[in-house]
């Protein structure tokens, strides 16, 4: 079964992305195309990219490099939870994707962003890395504005219309990381 990370992206204390995470997760689960599984960068120590080969090298010195590495080799697609922090992703967020490459490779990747503007400029800075990455990224978006799903910019209550685009969002990932297996598996006589 195709194994899906939702990726939190966001370490900040009393963050908004916690509650929407766990929206992602629970309506994932109904699902019986997919497995899905929370990937909290808080429980992955990483620090500012400090591996000495770049990552394309795939020659990973640290271990906590290693271990984010077998993470997400594991998954086959993932969804990104960010929000939009002055226009942009992340930090902590670009890190985690920096500091692999060849693990991100050929997998689907979908966006459920939040913020002023719903997070959709952070989105566009992610698609751009997920690109180079060699990231397939869906084209449906789940986009949560601050102002409208969330009371007094923190207690999460999406509207009921941001169902059918994570739904549809769901179908593109668990579609596109189906359909890239077979560039993820090991070439013919390949160890």
């Amino acid at each position: 079964m195709v194994r899906i990370g939702i990726i939190l992206g966001s370490t900040r204390p009393k963050r908004n992305g916690e509650a929407v995470a766990q929206w992602v997760l629970t309506h994932a689960a109904h699902r019986d195309d997919a497995h899905f599984e929370l990937l909290d960068l808080r429980e992955h120590d990483l620090p500012h990219l400090d591996e000495p080969v770049p990552p394309s090298a795939g020659r990973y010195q640290h271990e906590h490099t290693r271990r984010w590495a077998a993470t997400i080799d594991g998954f086959d697609g993932f969804v990104v939870v960010t929000p939009e922090y002055n226009h942009g992703a992340p930090g902590v967020l670009k890190n985690a994707f920096d500091h692999l490459y060849a693990e991100w490779n050929n997998k689907a990747v979908g966006f459920v962003s939040y913020g002023s503007a719903g997070g959709v400029r952070a989105v566009e800075q992610l698609r751009q890395v997920a690109g180079e990455l060699q990231l397939a990224d869906v084209r449906q978006q789940v986009a949560l504005s601050l102002r409208t799903d969330f009371e007094h910019y923190s207690t999460f209550a999406p509207a009921e219309h941001h169902l059918r685009a994570l739904s549809t969002m769901l179908d593109q990932v668990i579609a596109w990381s189906t359909a890239l297996a077979p560039l993820r598996a090991p070439a013919d006589g390949a160890g």
